[in-house]
């Protein structure tokens, strides 16, 4: 059975992880408004990823006999300055996502709740994978620069992701 302040704290993540969702799709639909649907796919594909991470935790918490209680999603930003602007803002997400997955950790350690600190190690793996890529496509759209082509190039690569 999971602590009344490891519940809440789970319930909290489910939030986080629905927002990170929508913020993706936000981010998609820009994307596909500049005409680069592969960036759209990426983003398309990692708003289903989140939503995955939601169902996960809300499934654990059913799962230890918690009640799952559902917040209010804040609007996601709708704009960006540019491809580069819209990949800063998801690696900087990721690592805030990071954080809040420091902090389940923390709190399962302290609650000395193995079974919550064992699932918790698949989303700490993830968030590192999650970082990784975010960072690796940022890296590239810096080489990329101004260069409608180079852009072009990494917007094909991109639309392969599945």
């Amino acid at each position: 059975m999971l602590s009344k302040k490891m519940e809440e704290a789970l319930n909290r993540q489910i939030n986080e992880e629905v927002y990170s969702a929508f913020l993706y799709l936000s981010m998609a639909s820009y994307f596909a408004n500049l005409n680069l649907m592969g960036f759209y796919n990426w983003l398309y594909v990692q708003f289903h990823e989140e939503m995955e991470h939601a169902k996960k935790f809300l499934n654990y918490i059913i799962e230890r006999g918690g009640r799952v209680i559902l917040s209010e999603i804040k609007k996601p930003q709708l704009e960006w300055q540019s491809p580069r602007d819209a990949f800063e803002a998801v690696l900087k997400h990721e690592k805030y996502i990071t954080s809040k997955i420091y902090e389940l950790v923390d709190i399962a350690e302290s609650e000395k709740d193995r079974a919550t600190f064992a699932m918790l190690q698949w989303f700490v793996n993830e968030q590192v994978e999650e970082e990784a890529h975010a960072a690796e496509i940022l890296a590239k759209l810096e080489m990329i620069g101004d260069h409608k082509q180079g852009l072009l190039m990494l917007d094909r690569e991109l639309s392969a992701r599945k």
